[in-house]
Order: structure tokens, then C-alpha cells, then sequence
């Protein structure tokens, strides 16, 4: 194959789907490489992988228009992959251009790419960290320079939760982010379920074992102790197509995921 770009890292990660590059392609971008566009496309022959990611990214757009309406104006976005057209900064920043967005990834390539995307926005940054490492995260240059923990800040963790291990315990981890925010921050969340359509989800799960990066699907009990200290806006915890949309076709797409925004509870005493 001809040389990779120079964002992309020597690892091997162009020999292999990587999750990143899967989500640039179901949302039409164009930084993907043919290894993921093969996947992608057999994949969809058996799941309607693109919808279901379509369906977060409309998620994930009607959740921070929310956030700016009530008056949020920096965004954490964990967990990120590449920032594509229509992603969190865009959204803000049409909004209300003050917005600023702080993007994290652990995937170096990923993050060398976004970082040459968003040069020239003084206003969205992308910081290289695990997100399993809050401390890193809070320490990463790039969060420290636009954004001020020590007011309201909205964190996003949208399909990020199901690629954490259960030994990664995720409603701990939650709950770490939760203790930092100041109160009145704001918390979006998203998670992968078969509660509703668990043949499919189980085809996911298997198509995702394929990749770079296992996931795990959760139960809303499961998904419902990652929210606690947070009040969460109406309609609370429903399927994420549900979450103040409009209706979507009915594929089974629209049954897979779980999505809520919370506030954080003022701090008692």
C-alpha cells in the first residue's frame, strides 16, 4: 500500500480497523484508510452499524445545544476519536463562539491527526491521555490552558463507557470525574445495552472483538449507578434516540443505546 499520511503512527495501526477511523467512516468523513472501509462495509452486512452511530452522533449534537441553552460554555469530551464535521466544537461554537472544547484520546495517531484539524480553532484543543487516568487528564496541557475546573464545565462521555473493561470500573471512574466538577456541571453519557435488542447487540459486541477495541454492552441498572450525584434532565434515562429527538425509522439501530444529561447535585455542606 502507499505510504500512510504522517499523522499515523508505525504501530501496525494501518494494517487493522481501528475504532477512530470505523466512526470517521459510518459519519461520512474521509480520515479512514481501505482496511477500515473493508471492515466497515462487511460489518454492515450484518449490522446497521452506521445508523447506530448515527443515531449517537444526533445524541451527542441535541446534548450540547442543551448545554449551551442552559449556559455551559466548556466541554470535556472523553474519549473522543477524531473530531469530524459536526462534532462538539462545531455545534458549541455555532452556538455561542466562546465555546471552548477540550477533545481527549489515548490513540496517538488519532490525536496527532485531530491536532492538525483543529490548528487553527484558538478555541478546541485535543489532549492525549487515558481517560482511566483522571489525574492525567486534569493535568494534560490542553485542558489546563481552556478550561476552568472551577466552574461548570459539561463532560462528555459518549460511546466511550462500553469500551471499558468491567475491571476498569467504570461507575468508580464516573464518580472520580464527578468529584472534581464543580456543581452545576454537567454530565452526558451514552452506553451501548441489549437490553432492548440483544441478538444484535450480540453480532456487535462479536464484530467489535474483530478490532482494536473490545466493548461491552450494559443494562440500564448498570448504566444507571454511572449517574448517581447527578439530577438528570427530562426524560431522564431512555433510549438515546428518545432523548428529545424526533422520532427515528425503525431498524432496531434506534434500540441499542442508552443516552442522559445530568447536572451535578450542589455539594452538601
Amino acid at each position: 500500500m502507499q505510504n500512510p499520511p504522517r499523522w499515523v503512527s508505525t504501530n501496525g495501526d494501518v494494517e487493522r480497523p481501528n475504532v477512530a477511523r470505523l466512526y470517521d467512516y459510518y459519519l461520512g468523513g474521509a480520515h479512514n484508510f481501505a482496511v477500515d472501509r473493508e471492515f466497515a462495509d462487511r460489518s454492515m452486512n450484518e449490522i446497521p452499524t452506521a445508523a447506530m452511530v448515527q443515531h449517537t452522533r444526533s445524541f451527542l449534537r441535541r446534548a450540547v445545544r442543551l448545554c449551551v441553552a442552559q449556559g455551559i460554555r466548556q466541554f470535556l469530551d472523553l474519549g473522543s476519536g477524531i473530531p469530524t464535521a459536526g462534532n462538539v466544537h462545531e455545534v458549541a461554537q455555532r452556538s455561542d463562539p466562546a465555546c471552548r472544547v477540550v477533545y481527549v484520546d489515548n490513540e496517538p495517531a488519532t490525536v496527532a491527526h485531530s491536532r492538525t484539524m483543529l490548528r487553527d480553532n484558538a478555541g478546541a484543543a485535543i489532549a492525549e491521555a487515558d481517560i482511566r487516568d483522571v489525574g492525567a487528564v486534569l493535568d494534560a496541557p490542553e485542558v489546563r490552558e481552556l478550561l476552568d475546573l472551577t466552574r461548570p464545565v459539561a463532560v462528555l462521555m459518549v460511546a466511550i463507557l462500553p469500551y471499558l473493561a468491567d475491571e476498569d470500573r467504570p461507575v468508580e471512574l464516573v464518580r472520580r470525574y464527578r468529584d472534581v466538577l464543580a456543581d452545576g456541571s454537567y454530565l452526558v453519557i451514552s452506553h451501548l445495552t441489549a437490553d432492548e435488542q440483544p441478538e444484535l447487540v450480540r453480532k456487535v459486541v462479536g464484530v467489535a472483538a474483530e478490532t482494536d477495541s473490545p466493548i461491552v454492552a450494559r443494562s440500564k441498572s448498570d448504566v444507571e449507578a454511572m449517574l448517581e450525584g447527578f439530577d438528570l434532565l427530562d426524560p431522564g434515562l431512555v433510549l438515546a434516540t428518545k432523548w428529545r429527538g424526533e422520532g427515528e425509522p425503525e431498524s432496531g439501530a434506534e434500540a441499542v443505546t442508552y443516552g442522559a444529561v445530568g447536572v451535578k447535585r450542589p455539594t452538601a455542606g
